[in-house]
């Protein structure tokens, strides 16, 4: 992939330029290097759109000199199909040691990497579907960059699914994680950090990261779980053996340890093959973190387990092994009743389990058969098989998005159950990506959603008087409210522009318009009336003219219903015709080839069989070249002359072709074999006799007549011209002249041949 992306010719090129090399390396077949794939199917390995390959990716390929590009044209005359070849990995193939050199075990094993990663899915003719890679189904703006990353980090990731980190200084606002995506790119921090975000968002790529009791972040480790996954390993075992192989790691004190519920988070979503993959959210980088500890919620799962003694997990204390009294004591049990603690804080020791051990008989064990416990970011456990309320998050979600989004309803936010979190949290997602395709810039999104969130409020008069919250944020504030009926307007206000929409304004416009003409009808039909009796007139032509509107409205509508039915019939009526016309041609051929050869007899031969159909056309072509040979050497008015010709010249061109395809096939050769080269060598001997014709007629007196008054012609128009050229059009002349000769000379050989026949 280095040596590919390295080429000059890709120098400055776009990520769905550079990409597109990627996918034609990997689809390359060892034997001809040709790559034969169509404009479509190309854009949507790329995840963009037929137009845009054609006019964008393809005549950057052109111009680079890195890959080959032949078109064929489509119904329309755009590049449609393509016969592509990487001249690199071409050139390659007879140089030992070369990167690019690679055998067709390793061009097949790319390939199947390639389509891991980003195949686009297909679903078959027989039913069967092949699903999407892990970002086939990310298409659009930013699908390249986003493909070409995830595929570089795999690569580059371990079995553990670690990624190695760009070392030296690097941006702190950006982080480690950002600069490592930027070099692997080539592009800036910023951007290498909205690619990261959104493979963060599509749970792709995880940064594994804790914060510790002071407040401090530590370093972070990239992980890829799809790669550690395929390993049969998850995302959990490679930081824990990164703590392992980290030399002078031991317990730290209680300032640098990991804060309570940081750790207890853990997602399980399978990503390749049925081996789950650990979503670490919370673990500290093995280098500079000490072996942590914490709570232990359901189903929470201890990155490393302690095994120390002297006060520390996994060890009971002294006497009854009780937490001391303190305010809030058994304030943070599970809602159900049980000892453990839903939240933070250790559980009862009693007569249970130490902290570190697994019980004997847990209620947990009997529900993960059912209904898998996950945790989700923010110090929020969910439901356990259906049977126990979801914890909800004190703070803002953890994306940065979704804080500036929500910013403005931090408060209702917290009053918000689990459950109704989780819901809100989604259509907020869901808005935001609607958002980013209206505006022409990305990432104001978050911002415009802000705003919007702050309109409402100040509508409503304050968070305080709103009574049900998950309610007003999934109906009120994150829809969108068109005053008009275009799609870009919010309440009278353009969401790609922020200024004022201007259809509201037109209808506006016209309303006032409407009202202006009513009114000057009333004052020109019922003059001298009060300002009373003037507004209750105007007020009742109003409401006619509504009605009068609203009637057109329905009449229309139920118009389009009609035309709509009607529409739907007519293509109803076209899919049946057309399944009857399949079926009938359907049928028709079934027939034909149920059909016996016409010549041998044989069954099933679709009317003719290959051996026949190959004797039929080396019989045409002998027929043909023995016209060719009269036409140009018999008196054509003497038809008996003609016929006697023709049969001395169609045994000599038979005999000559039976010692052709002997001397080609060999003497003992089968009769199939004969059937099958007579055919390519009557064609040739047909071809040398219209050459001969040619050559013999371009020395007749037309011909050369024709030549010389074309070459005086050329002379006298171009006179500036060379003698050379003149010769060539005097050629080209002679040439066309002795075509048409020919032309009308195997006319007259048929003419002369009816009348041989009706004499």
């Amino acid at each position: 992939m280095r040596a590919l992306l390295g080429v000059a010719g890709l120098g400055g090129a776009s990520d769905a330029v550079r990409l597109a090399v990627l996918v034609l390396a990997s689809r390359t077949p060892s034997e001809t290097g040709v790559v034969r794939i169509r404009t479509g199917e190309l854009g949507r390995w790329l995840g963009l759109s037929a137009s845009y390959v054609a006019s964008e990716v393809l005549p950057v390929l052109r111009r680079s000199g890195v890959v080959s590009v032949e078109t064929a044209a489509g119904e329309y005359g755009q590049d449609d199909g393509l016969e592509c070849r990487v001249l690199p990995l071409w050139a390659a193939q007879d140089v030992v040691g070369h990167p690019l050199a690679l055998s067709k075990k390793e061009l097949a094993t790319l390939l199947r990497l390639v389509e891991a990663v980003m195949a686009p899915g297909w679903t078959h003719r027989d039913g069967r579907v092949t699903p999407a890679g892990l970002i086939g189904t990310r298409t659009g703006r930013g699908a390249a960059t986003d493909r070409l990353a995830l595929l570089l980090l795999v690569l580059e990731a371990r079995e553990t699914g670690r990624v190695r980190q760009r070392g030296g200084t690097v941006d702190t606002k950006r982080g480690r994680a950002a600069a490592t995506v930027a070099r692997l790119l080539g592009c800036t921090a910023s951007a290498g950090e909205r690619v990261l975000e959104r493979l963060e968002e599509r749970e792709l790529v995880l940064r594994v990261r804790v914060r510790t009791g002071s407040g401090l972040a530590s370093r972070s480790r990239l992980m890829v779980p799809a790669v550690a996954n395929a390993h049969g390993r998850t995302v959990a075992d490679g930081v824990r053996e990164d703590c392992a192989e980290a030399p002078g790691l031991g317990f730290s004190d209680p300032d640098v340890a990991a804060g309570a519920g940081e750790l207890s988070e853990l997602e399980t979503e399978p990503q390749v093959s049925r081996v789950p993959v650990t979503d670490v959210a919370g673990v500290a980088e093995p280098d500079v973190a000490a072996v942590l500890h914490t709570d232990h919620p359901h189903l929470a799962m201890a990155v490393v387990p302690p095994q120390l003694s002297g006060g520390f997990s996994g060890e009971g204390r002294p006497g009854t092994g009780r937490l001391p009294d303190r305010a809030c004591v058994r304030g943070d049990q599970a809602i159900d009743g049980e000892t453990a603690a839903a939240t933070t804080g250790l559980p009862v020791a009693g007569s249970g389990p130490l902290r570190g051990e697994k019980p004997k008989d847990s209620p947990v064990d009997e529900q993960v058969g059912q209904h898998a416990a996950v945790a989700g970011a923010g110090g929020r456990s969910r439901a356990v098989g259906g049977g126990k309320v979801q914890q909800r998050r004190v703070g803002l979600p953890a994306d940065l998005r979704l804080r500036v989004a929500l910013g403005p309803v931090s408060w209702l936010w917290e009053r918000l159950s689990g459950w109704q979190q989780d819901q809100v949290e989604a259509a907020t997602r869901t808005e935001l990506a609607r958002l980013e395709g209206l505006l022409a810039l990305p990432g104001g999104a978050p911002r415009l959603l802000a705003d919007r969130l702050t309109a409402r409020l100040r509508e409503t008069g304050g968070e305080a008087l709103v009574t049900g919250p998950y309610g007003w944020l999934i109906r009120r504030g994150l829809v969108q409210r068109p005053s008009c009926s275009d799609w870009r307007c919010d309440d009278g206000i353009r969401l790609d522009t922020g200024t004022g929409c201007e259809n509201c304004a037109n209808v506006v416009h016209v309303r006032r318009a409407h009202r202006a003409r009513i009114g000057a009808d009333i004052d020109r039909e019922l003059p001298g009336l009060g300002d009373h009796e003037r507004q209750r007139v105007l007020e009742e032509r109003l409401r006619e003219q509504v009605a009068i509107e609203a009637e057109d409205l329905a009449r229309r509508h139920e118009q389009a219903v009609v035309e709509q039915a009607r529409r739907d019939a007519a293509r109803a009526v076209a899919r049946e015709r057309e399944k009857r016309e399949r079926q009938g041609a359907a049928a028709a051929e079934a027939a034909r080839q149920a059909l016996p050869c016409e010549d041998c007899g044989l069954l099933e031969a679709a009317g003719l069989c290959p051996a026949c159909t190959s004797r039929r056309s080396g019989d045409s072509m002998v027929r043909e070249a023995v016209a060719l040979a009269v036409a140009v050497r018999a008196d054509l008015t003497d038809p008996a002359a003609v016929e006697e010709m023709i049969q001395r010249c169609d045994e000599d061109t038979r005999a000559l072709l039976a010692a052709v395809c002997e001397r080609a096939c060999g003497q003992d050769a089968e009769p199939a074999l004969l059937a099958y080269t007579a055919p390519q060598l009557a064609q040739r001997i047909c071809d040398e006799r219209r050459q001969s014709a040619l050559c013999r007629l371009a020395r007749s007196e037309e011909v050369v007549a024709e030549a010389d008054a074309v070459y005086a012609a050329y002379r006298r128009r171009h006179r500036h011209g060379s003698e050379a050229d003149a010769e060539r059009a005097a050629e080209e002349a002679a040439l066309r002249t002795a075509q048409v000769l020919l032309s009308r000379h195997l006319e007259e050989l048929d003419a002369a041949r009816c009348r041989a026949g009706a004499a």
